[in-house]
């Protein structure tokens, strides 16, 4: 793989990592991704704003919008790489149960 990246890379904070979850923040100015990864963990997802996803996953992408607040769920085994399409920038809480 190259060490050259396209994008910007989304800043990830790790906020709690114990026995029973992981939470990390995650923020995008617009553009930015966060490559290609594959979860481990289910996990949900909280916005902390208006969320306009990029989503690659398996050779395809999609556009999905997400309301501030609007949390969603996602088992794990999922391979993407998420990237803020919109024109501002993005946030959003992962957790991760373990």
């Amino acid at each position: 793989m190259s060490q050259y990246r396209a994008r910007p890379p989304a800043l990830a904070t790790l906020l709690l990592d114990d026995a029973v979850v992981r939470i990390t923040r995650w923020d995008f100015e617009p553009g930015a991704d966060t490559g290609v990864h594959t979860h481990g963990l289910g996990y949900v997802v909280v916005p902390m704003t208006d969320c306009q996803f990029l989503l690659e996953e398996k050779g395809e992408s999609r556009r999905v919008d997400v309301a501030k607040g609007a949390a969603y769920r996602r088992d794990a085994g999922i391979e993407h790489t998420v990237v803020n399409a919109g024109d501002q920038p993005m946030s959003f809480v992962e957790i991760e149960y373990k």
